[in-house]
């Protein structure tokens, strides 16, 4: 894997703890970043993202091998991470800072993006429409430290905060299987 062959992908879909342990876990993935992206102040913190004041997202910065593991595979991983009918937040976590947003980095990526919205969309999997918004990357704020690789940090934390927020009841009954 050589720098120039890496590319971004950037994604949120709820809390961002819940959005990084699928990404890193694939083949091709250099490193999964928590932050955030979509709003109007420059390096905002967890405090004031979590305020509602700031226009940004709980997102997460994807650097990965397209060689290794494509765009279009990333985006099937997101999909099975969130409710894509749900515009207003993801499960426990509501609000403009828990929308799901695939942020695309190219006109190819938002090809690929819009695609796979219709497919799902079109597949019948869900009842209601998929809201999930396409929107372009713009300038991505790292976390906190204490929020990077919070997977790994607190486990215990991290998959109970999986199960409570409702987040895993979700994806085992609509991705499982």
């Amino acid at each position: 894997m050589t720098k120039e062959s890496l590319e971004k992908a950037t994604f949120a879909g709820g809390c961002f703890w819940c959005m990084v342990k699928p990404f890193d876990t694939q083949p091709g993935i250099e490193k999964v970043v928590s932050g955030y992206t979509g709003g109007h102040t420059v390096n905002p913190t967890y405090k004031e993202v979590c305020s509602g004041t700031t226009g940004h997202t709980e997102a997460i910065e994807i650097t990965f091998d397209p060689a290794i593991f494509p765009y279009e595979k990333l985006v099937e991983v997101y999909w099975q991470q969130t409710d894509p009918t749900d515009a207003a937040g993801q499960f426990v976590d509501r609000g403009d800072s828990y929308r799901p947003v695939i942020f695309y980095h190219n006109d190819e990526q938002k090809e690929i993006a819009e695609k796979s919205k219709a497919a799902l969309d079109a597949s019948g999997r869900f009842k209601k429409p998929i809201v999930t918004e396409i929107a372009k990357a713009e300038t991505f704020y790292p976390a906190e430290e204490y929020h990077q690789d919070f997977y790994k940090k607190e486990k215990a934390h991290y998959e109970g905060y999986q199960v409570a927020s409702g987040r895993a009841a979700f994806i085992d009954a609509n991705w499982k299987g």
